[in-house]
């Protein structure tokens, strides 16, 4: 999916993939993945993949669940036989305390600070900031219900990262491995 267009650039907003259920408040960022949350994760990579957004960058929370979750994304993304799969290059990876429990602004400000050489971002946070993030830059595409675990929502930002923008990025895309 590569734009002619230089200046345009692809950020992919992905909630984490179903996690197991906590004892208490206090150990909610060690929160594992549950088995599907594992396979959801591989198969949101295969969609990536698939569809050529390979992350040049990928921003991620610090929580066990969303760290886990770009592990299954990576997985999934390099393929294996026999599906086969696009690895590219290795994206840089960021692992952001600042993006758990983050509100949309926080996530925004997060992603203007992605490498202006970069092509396509992969934010990888928690509900209700991410889906927040993604009506935010295209009120116009919001899905009341928000963001399900491991969905993937693919904006297209007509400017570079740090003139991202309320409104700047029209939802081109949604993708979720479970109906």
């Amino acid at each position: 999916m590569t734009d002619a267009d230089p200046d345009t650039r692809t950020l992919v907003l992905l909630r984490h993939a179903k996690a197991e259920q906590g004892s208490d408040a206090a150990d909610d960022a060690e929160r594992p993945l549950s088995a599907r949350g594992n396979a959801d994760a591989a198969a949101a990579g295969a969609w990536l993949a698939h569809h050529g957004l390979l992350p040049d960058v990928v921003i991620c929370s610090t929580a066990r669940r969303t760290r886990q979750t770009w592990h299954g994304v990576a997985m999934g993304m390099t393929g294996s036989p026999p599906e086969g799969g696009p690895t590219g290059p290795r994206p840089t990876v960021r692992y952001e305390p600042g993006a758990y429990d983050a509100h949309p602004e926080e996530l925004l400000s997060l992603v203007r600070t992605v490498d202006p050489t970069a092509r396509t971002a992969l934010l990888i946070a928690h509900n209700p900031g991410i889906s927040l993030l993604s009506a935010l830059l295209d009120p116009e595409g919001v899905d009341a219900e928000g963001l399900r675990t491991a969905e993937l929502a693919v904006h297209r930002c007509p400017l570079g990262w740090a003139d991202l923008s309320r409104a700047g990025a029209p939802l081109t895309a949604r993708h979720t491995a479970r109906d």
